[in-house]
C-alpha cells in the first residue's frame, strides 16, 4: 500500500477547505448501475471462485456490480466524504488500519446489525469486544465494518541459499546476505517491522512500533540509512510482481513482503518460504463497510448477503489456499475436509500448514497492529524521503 498519505487528523481538518476534491472523485466509466446489483469499490483481493465477483454474487444470491479500486486511504477518503462516491457505491473496502474511523467519523459509512449477519457467530475471537482487534471493526464502541482478510506480514527467504529458517529480522542485517535483502517500499510496513526489532531486541527504546514519536522515526530511519549505506539492500520492491520476481529470479534471498508474494514467488520453482519473526510482526486486516448512499438506496439486505459469505467457511478455504490471507472465521480446517472435490489432499495439508504457521506468527508478544494514521505522520514522511534519498 502507498502511504505517502495524510494522518487521519491533517485529512478531516481539511477536508472544508478541499473546493477540488469532488473532482477527484470521478473514476472514467463509472456510472450508477441499474436495477438491484450491490455497487461494489473492491480491490481484487476481496474476491475468490472466479476471476470477477460472479462466485461471490452466486454465493451471496445477489448481483455485485464491482469497480477496482486502488490502494490508496486517501482517494477513498476524499471520494466518500467530499467526492461522488456516496452516489456511485453502496459498499466498499478499506485500505488498513483507522481508515473505518476516518469515515464512521464524516458519517460516510453507517453502523451495522450484527444479528443480520448469521456467521458472526463464527467471527474468529480477535475480534470479540475488547480483544486486540476489536476495535478495527468498530467506531464509538459501534460496528462499523465486517473483516474479510487477514495476516502478520513477515520475512520471506530463499531456504536453498540460506540453509537454515531465521527467526529474527536481525538476519537482514548481516553483512553475510549483503546485497541480496529487500524491504517493501512502503513506510508503514517497513518502519513498524523494523521498529518491533529495534524494540524487542533492545536496541532502541520504543514505546509503541505503530505510532512513533519523531524522534522514534528518526532512529529506526537512521538505522536503516547506515546499512543501506553499506549496500546490504539490494532494493526497496514496488508493487507484488517486482516483489514475486526478487525472489522467483534469486536475485535476493531475503524479502519482509506479503505472503501471497512468497506463495507465487515458490510456484516458479524456488524454495522460497515464509517465517516467523521471534521479535514480531505488523498485523492488519482489510474490512468491508456499507456506505450512506447504500442505506439510503435500501441495500442493507445485499450487503448483509456479502457480508455473511466473507465470514463463511466457503471463503475463507479459498483466501487461504488461493492468496495465503489468514480466514475471519473458524470451522476452515472442518469445511477443508468436508469437501475433498474442491481441495484434494495435498491442498487440505497445505492449507493447514499455512494456518499453523499464522497462528505461530500471531502469536508473538511483539506484534503490532497496522496504523496508517499514525500521530506524526510528517515525521514518517520526512525520515522515509531522507531513507529513500540516502
Amino acid at each position: 500500500m502507498n502511504q505517502q498519505e495524510f494522518s487521519r487528523r491533517m485529512f478531516i481538518n481539511s477536508l472544508g477547505g478541499i473546493a477540488a476534491a469532488a473532482a477527484l472523485g470521478r473514476i472514467p466509466g463509472v456510472s450508477a448501475a441499474e436495477g438491484d446489483a450491490l455497487r461494489y469499490w473492491a480491490p481484487g483481493i476481496a474476491k475468490v471462485g472466479a476471476k470477477d465477483f460472479s462466485a461471490m454474487a452466486a454465493q451471496a444470491k445477489i448481483q455485485i456490480k464491482n469497480t477496482a479500486k486502488s490502494a490508496r486511504a486517501d482517494e477513498a477518503i476524499q471520494k466518500m466524504v467530499v467526492g461522488d462516491g456516496q452516489k456511485l457505491f453502496d459498499a466498499l473496502t478499506d485500505n488498513g488500519g483507522g481508515m473505518e474511523d476516518a469515515l464512521a467519523e464524516n458519517k460516510a459509512i453507517v453502523e451495522l446489525d450484527t444479528s443480520r449477519i448469521p456467521n458472526w457467530q463464527n467471527i474468529i475471537d480477535v475480534y470479540h469486544e475488547g480483544a486486540p482487534a476489536a476495535d478495527t471493526l468498530r467506531y464509538g464502541g459501534k460496528v462499523y465494518a465486517v473483516p474479510y482478510i487477514s495476516n502478520a506480514d513477515s520475512m520471506a527467504y530463499n531456504y536453498e541459499a540460506l540453509g537454515f529458517h531465521p527467526d529474527s529480522w536481525g538476519v537482514m542485517f548481516d553483512a553475510q546476505f549483503k546485497g541480496r535483502v529487500a524491504l517493501q517500499n512502503d513506510f508503514g510496513p517497513t518502519l513498524t517491522n523494523v521498529a518491533i526489532y529495534l524494540q524487542q531486541s533492545g536496541k532502541v527504546e520504543i514505546k509503541d512500533a505503530a505510532d512513533m514519536s519523531p524522534g522514534e522515526v528518526k532512529a529506526v530511519c537512521e538505522f536503516l540509512i547506515g546499512y543501506k549505506k553499506k549496500g546490504q539492500f539490494r532494493t526497496f520492491w514496488d508493487g507484488f510482481q517486482n516483489g514475486v520476481d526478487l525472489l522467483a529470479s534469486k536475485e535476493v534471498v531475503l524479502s519482509s513482503c506479503w505472503e501471497p508474494i512468497q506463495l507465487v514467488a515458490r510456484k516458479k520453482g524456488v524454495d522460497v518460504r515464509y517465517g516467523t519473526m521471534k521479535e514480531g510482526h505488523q498485523t492488519w486486516n482489510n474490512v468491508v463497510m456499507l456506505t450512506k448512499g447504500g442505506r439510503q438506496r435500501g441495500m442493507d439486505a445485499a450487503f448483509y448477503s456479502l457480508a455473511n459469505v466473507y465470514l463463511s467457511p466457503w471463503f475463507g478455504a479459498r483466501t487461504v489456499s488461493g492468496l495465503g490471507f489468514a480466514p475471519q472465521m473458524k470451522g476452515v480446517d472442518v469445511y477443508l475436509d468436508a469437501h475433498p472435490a474442491d481441495f484434494d489432499a495435498a491442498t487440505r495439508q497445505n492449507v493447514k500448514d499455512i494456518m499453523a504457521r499464522k497462528a505461530q506468527r500471531y502469536a508473538v508478544a511483539g506484534n503490532a497492529w497496522q496504523n496508517v494514521f499514525p500521530k506524526n505522520m510528517r515525521a514518517y514522511q520526512d525520515w522515509w524521503s531522507r531513507l529513500q534519498a540516502a
